[in-house]
């Protein structure tokens, strides 16, 4: 699979794999054990050869003729257009239009991201200063350690920890899929763009500052709801649906955007509120819009746990989402229903 989607690294693969399999003993079992999981690969290749996610990025930003608009492209692919894994279409969860910029909501989250997400702000303390730069990390190296530090903690069978992490997967990249179809949805504007340009919003009580920035650069591409609450969201509602808690082994993840620092979690509700209140520290995202993104997300994880990969019983081996006994307690072990 890997050396599919990444072949520039294929060589490298193949000598991962081959020192992983060096510790088991050759023999009938290790070869069919390989041949069937090339094969599984190939018929996920194939079931996924044409589900969108090489679609060229085509947005076409909001111009009158003649008149200059930021020409950066946007990032990532056309998220939106991609056929998801669990979820019956992207805009499935897509949420209620952003909040009223004549509401009471509307001031209150402007004036807060104002003085809490800018660069130079005074009023954010060095903690959410901390904490709005560990989450400017983006990706895998973001969330796949939280699932991954789980199954080992939990000492997960195999069957448990393949259903694990593909649920867990599968919720992530729908979470992307249907937060980038609200997003060019509705379109709304970013900090930067607001605060800059706040007299044109028609409310008194926010007040414009044409050299306002956030702590980072913004990421291009539309703001509401937070892709990264979504995320996280997403990503806690698998562990919990799995776990049956919201309570979960310490994780610990280091920062790729500030090395050397680590950040520690026993709660999964811990998790996700830090990764919200970081995204508002940052000036990337109003407060309304972190609620919406982690229930969303939320929604997600919960849907993909129910629909997808359910334990059935075989010859009386049962899946128990995390006892090590699921391989050992018989010559059957649990499977996994597809839905």
């Amino acid at each position: 699979m890997l050396s599919a989607l990444r072949p520039q690294a294929a060589a490298d693969i193949k000598a991962a794999l081959a020192s992983s399999l060096a510790a088991i003993p050759d023999g009938e079992a290790k070869s069919n054990g390989a041949r069937l999981g090339e094969a599984a690969a190939a018929k996920i290749l194939e079931a996924r050869a044409s589900d969108g996610s090489t679609a060229p990025e085509s947005y076409r930003p909001r111009t009158i003729p003649g008149v200059y608009v930021p020409t950066a492209a946007m990032v990532g692919w056309a998220f939106q257009k991609m056929t998801p894994f669990a979820i019956p279409d992207a805009s499935y969860f897509r949420p209620p239009p952003p909040v009223s910029l004549q509401s009471r909501e509307w001031t209150a989250d402007y004036n807060e991201i104002k003085d809490l997400g800018g660069k130079s702000s005074a009023k954010r303390t060095p903690q959410q200063t901390e904490t709005a730069k560990f989450w400017l990390m983006v990706g895998p190296p973001a969330y796949h350690p939280l699932a991954r530090q789980i199954a080992i903690a939990r000492q997960m069978s195999v069957a448990d920890s393949a259903r694990f992490m593909a649920l867990y997967s599968a919720a992530l990249t729908d979470a992307y899929i249907a937060v980038f179809d609200a997003k060019y949805h509705y379109e709304f504007w970013r900090p930067l763009t607001a605060i800059r340009n706040a007299d044109i919003d028609g409310n008194p009580d926010t007040a414009p500052d044409a050299a306002w920035q956030p702590i980072d650069a913004t990421p291009m591409h539309p703001e509401y709801p937070c892709a990264h609450c979504i995320e996280s969201g997403a990503a806690t509602a698998v562990v919990q649906g799995v776990l049956g808690s919201d309570t979960m082994p310490e994780v610990a993840i280091t920062s790729i955007s500030t090395p050397g620092v680590t950040h520690r979690w026993t709660s999964l509700t811990a998790f996700a509120d830090e990764i919200a209140e970081s995204r508002i520290c940052a000036g990337f995202h109003y407060r309304f819009s972190t609620r919406v993104g982690t229930e969303m997300g939320r929604k997600i994880g919960a849907y993909v746990v129910e629909h997808i990969l359910q334990p059935i019983d075989v010859a009386g081996a049962t899946s128990t989402g995390g006892s090590p006994a699921t391989e050992t307690s018989g010559p059957s072990p649990a499977r996994f229903r597809q839905q």
